[in-house]
């Protein structure tokens, strides 16, 4: 797993940052991304790939301990569909 520290730190050693300055350009990126899918608004990073904002209609599912029926309301999820490159390079 990497994490926003090791994220920045890379940056850091890259750019002749120092931690601190790469870690809130880190934060500030996904705080941006963060912020167009609060206002429904799609990103797209060239290369990389897009971040756009899903509906999940309400539907009905089961209670796995009882096998009861209930209802599970509608909500919006955040999904990443990866560029052509980054496909590519995980697949060989």
């Amino acid at each position: 797993m990497t994490t926003t520290t090791e994220i920045a730190d890379k940056i850091a050693a890259a750019q002749s940052l120092t931690k601190a300055q790469a870690k809130a350009i880190v934060e500030a990126v996904f705080a941006e991304i963060a912020a167009a899918a609060t206002s429904g608004a799609e990103t797209s990073i060239p290369g990389f790939g897009k971040f756009k904002v899903k509906d999940t209609p309400a539907r009905e599912g089961r209670n796995p301990s009882t096998g009861a029926a209930i209802k599970i309301a509608a909500s919006k999820k955040l999904t990443f569909t990866p560029a052509k490159a980054i496909k590519d390079a995980l697949n060989g």
